[in-house]
């Protein structure tokens, strides 16, 4: 028997059972290693430590978004079954509904099996901002090209946290830095290194501040519409909606460019980040334009804007979102005054990322319809979701708000 057990948590893309047509699937667990697991084992045994990955919990990263109090709870009664001594989750790199189950189930497990934790995922992941200062993640590249890069850097922290021994600080040990401050003693004193510092920064020298300013991304929310009857709705969509042939080319992921289309010529999706089968069915179940064109005639809004704005949010960096935002993007809008209201499939992430208003959806693959129920009955549940959204924009707000019911 191994001193120490692991237990490895991995999604279904990396179990190869399937990608986004087998995001659904429900959480089993394998003995021993799968996947990445035969490579962090073998880093394992480099890093000196006798411990073993005794199973792998797998679970398709839509079902753990999609259902996350039964997910959690299936995830965790896995893993307790194998009585662990840490769990090690992805790693996700850039997939950010993949990086928000690994630090769901790292910190779960910390929490609730006293047991320590770690995962790995790049720093721009939604996962990273929300669980970074709960549980160590080592900071990975983009995509899984960085593989290599990030199991021995995984095992070294897996084998610190078995052994009980002291962690470094974030340049040392590779993981994203979680904001906690430790006293030390230095040759010189604060003054002197702080003087050391201007100089070279005065010269254009390479310098590393003692403590980095945190970055409170927010905005203020914007005003709620007075009268929703007379306002102009503008629809903005990171579901990647375009018109037949994707006619600007907008990357499947990793999106480097944003369209602006006629609000009647929308025909498929160009996004990679899901199955596109229910999107391409109907266009509406991302973005709503058949109940806001009712409810226009119904001259429950002012004006429909003739124009959607359109990207895809799979894998696209902060440099290249915020540069879109000096354009159409949700905070950047709202920056101007404009309210905003965010309806979206996994909230947390919209937490994360600063929405002020915020709308739950119903799937990844189809937020704003089911293709399981009656066409009509689908466009009820389409209709209900949008006139929730309008209520949330006629809501005045101080902070951000999740509009359940």
């Amino acid at each position: 028997m191994p001193q120490y057990k692991i237990v490895h948590y991995i999604n279904q893309f990396f179990a190869n059972i399937g990608g986004e047509e087998k995001a659904d699937i429900a959480p089993e667990k394998r003995d021993g290693v799968v996947g990445p697991g035969a490579g962090l084992q073998g880093e394992l045994k480099k890093a000196g430590i006798d411990a073993e990955i005794v199973a792998t919990v797998i679970c398709g990263d839509s079902y753990f978004n999609e259902n996350l109090d039964k997910a959690k709870a299936e995830v965790l009664e896995m893993i307790k079954s194998y009585s662990p001594d840490l769990v090690i989750a992805g790693p996700a790199f850039n997939a950010g509904r993949y990086g928000t189950a690994c630090g769901t189930v790292a910190k779960m497990v910390q929490d609730e099996l006293k047991i320590p934790a770690v995962t790995g995922m790049y720093v721009e992941n939604p996962g990273a901002d929300m669980f970074k200062k709960d549980v160590y993640i080592v900071s990975t590249k983009d995509s899984a090209a960085g593989m290599r890069n990030a199991l021995p850097v995984i095992a070294k922290l897996a084998s610190k946290l078995l052994k009980k021994e002291e962690i470094g600080t974030p340049d040392a040990e590779g993981y994203i830095p979680r904001g906690i401050r430790k006293a030390l003693f230095r040759d010189k004193i604060g003054a002197e290194r702080a003087v050391d510092m201007l100089i070279q920064k005065l010269k254009g020298e390479a310098f590393t501040t003692e403590y980095p300013m945190p970055d409170f991304d927010r905005v203020t929310p914007g005003e709620a519409v007075k009268d929703i009857t007379k306002a102009k709705i503008a629809l903005v969509t990171s579901g990647g909606i375009v018109p037949a042939g994707n006619p600007d080319h907008i990357e499947s992921s990793s999106a480097s460019k944003f369209g602006r289309y006629s609000i009647d010529d929308m025909a498929e999706t160009a996004h990679g980040g899901y199955d596109p089968t229910y999107a391409n069915q109907d266009p509406n179940r991302v973005l709503p334009v058949d109940v806001l064109k009712e409810i226009q005639k119904e001259g429950k809004i002012g004006e429909l804007y003739p124009y959607y704005y359109t990207t895809v949010g799979n894998g696209t960096s902060v440099k290249n979102s915020k540069a879109f935002a000096t354009e159409t993007m949700v905070k950047a809008i709202e920056a101007t005054g404009i309210p905003v209201v965010h309806i979206c499939t996994i909230v947390p992430i919209s937490l994360t990322v600063g929405a002020n208003r915020i709308v739950p959806a119903v799937a990844i693959p189809h937020p704003l319809g089911d293709p399981n129920m009656s066409k009509e009955d689908e466009k009820k549940l389409r209709r209900a979701l949008v006139e929730k959204a309008l209520k949330a924009l006629t809501t005045p707000v101080d902070t951000q708000t999740v509009f359940e019911d």
